[in-house]
């Protein structure tokens, strides 16, 4: 397949060299994508350039990622208006190891004709002497000619200014390119739109230490942004979504997608998934006919918590789902969950959980008291609204009629839990202890 012409209508292409699309098509090629592990999890905005390298394996080439082990203790200046700050090499260790798991979530390793290859640039970098750097890369490319990059030239205005470390960082990312060229003929490198310069950088280096006949290219994504001009990949309150579930559980993974306006969802589904065209087509045609159901941001956040979480955890996502918003909520469904599917739920941070000693269930609790000790009313007597004046309470998804109702060891499910519903949406699960 014509790569190129795939990440043109998915939006994963911004730019490419000329002659990029031609080289492609003339034969497998090698191809790398850079990370450096900054942080022990990369967030879905890494995404986008890592899909670009799962379609060039998709496609018949040999896709190398890069865990940036040396360039992550210097830091990149590309989109940051100042310095980072420094790792120690435990950490940079620690977090390298903890992308490669879950780059392999998305690249294919084995079992296939072009397996993946996964590297990291410390391995020579970390070997290399400061005057030999200097002697083999510096004297290749100007002063003049890194100061024209943007990421550098804009720093240089700013207030903050620029480190000599951070101004050397095009080279090192340069020589990363230059290595892999003569040791793995990788022969393209892709990435995020703010890596333009530095992946520039590489192919100027090839071409002036080994000559202008030396093929090298570069291509980029765009950087995304939310139909609303927001940063992708934020929530609403400024966090970002990782995909170490421990720092975004599967659940609020699944529900970032599944929030998307219709817009973003129609981009977002061709970015990140490998639906082909036909179907994506269908899709939004589905959910212009009937958008209240939802189809492409179901499909979208389904598909993409698979593929990070596993089926383990998306199934943890939609059960949680359901729990919390789901119109299937009934005592049945209730009693039809397991012991650890409970413990699950009481365990995602965004249920609403409480607790109770099981000695004040022996006798029965009033609901009404329940309600106002547990805090899900603010006083008995905006519980007994509630219950017969709003009718919005549910003990295990069965309306509460009566004021005089209790809650006793019998309502318990496992002999630990229960569920009370205030309104449509306030479900709260409570344990007792």
């Amino acid at each position: 397949m014509n790569v190129i012409e795939e990440l043109r209508w998915r939006g994963l292409l911004q730019d490419a060299m000329p002659g990029t699309e031609a080289f492609l098509n003339a034969a497998p090629r090698t191809v790398y994508l850079g990370v450096d592990p900054t942080g022990s999890s990369i967030h879905i905005g890494n995404l986008v350039a890592l899909m670009m390298l799962v379609h060039m394996q998709r496609a018949g080439h040999h896709p190398v990622a890069l865990v940036g082990g040396a360039t992550a203790m210097v830091g990149d200046p590309s989109g940051k208006d100042k310095e980072r700050q420094l790792l120690s090499i435990e950490e940079i260790r620690y977090n390298s190891e903890c992308i490669r798991r879950q780059i392999a979530h998305f690249l294919r390793f084995e079992d296939v004709p072009n397996p993946a290859v996964m590297v990291n640039n410390y391995d020579w970098l970390g070997q290399m002497g400061f005057l030999e750097f200097l002697r083999d890369v510096g004297k290749h490319l100007t002063v003049n000619y890194m100061m024209s990059k943007e990421s550098v030239r804009r720093r240089m205005e700013g207030d903050s200014g620029i480190s000599y470390t951070e101004f050397a960082y095009q080279l090192l990312q340069g020589y990363d390119f230059l290595h892999l060229y003569q040791h793995r003929g990788v022969q393209l490198q892709v990435g995020g739109s703010d890596q333009w310069g530095n992946i520039t950088t590489g192919t100027e280096l090839i071409r002036r230490k080994l000559g202008p006949e030396a093929e090298a290219y570069g291509a980029v994504c765009p950087l995304l942004t939310r139909e609303d001009g927001s940063k992708f990949g934020k929530t609403a309150d400024g966090q970002s979504i990782w995909l170490d579930p421990a720092r975004t559980s599967p659940y609020a993974f699944y529900q970032y997608w599944r929030n998307a306006a219709d817009a973003d969802a129609g981009r977002y589904i061709r970015i990140f998934t490998l639906k082909p065209q036909e179907e994506i087509e269908a899709l939004a045609g589905s959910h212009a006919a009937a958008p209240h159901l939802w189809a492409l941001q179901k499909a979208l956040a389904e598909d993409v918590t698979r593929r990070v979480h596993g089926e383990a955890g998306l199934a943890q996502a939609l059960k949680l789902t359901e729990f919390l918003f789901g119109g299937g909520n009934t005592r049945e469904a209730l009693a039809a969950l397991q012991p650890e599917e409970w413990q699950a739920v009481t365990q995602a941070p965004e249920a609403h959980t409480l607790q109770i000693p099981r000695a004040r269930l022996e006798q029965g609790v009033g609901v009404i008291d329940l309600l106002h000790e547990l805090g899900i009313a603010a006083s008995k007597g905006e519980a007994r609204r509630a219950i017969e004046k709003d009718r919005s309470i549910r003990l295990n998804a069965e309306r509460v009629d009566s004021l005089e109702q209790t809650a006793g060891l019998a309502d318990l499910f496992h002999g630990r839990y229960l569920q009370i519903q205030k309104g449509k949406r306030d479900r709260y699960i409570v344990t007792a202890v």
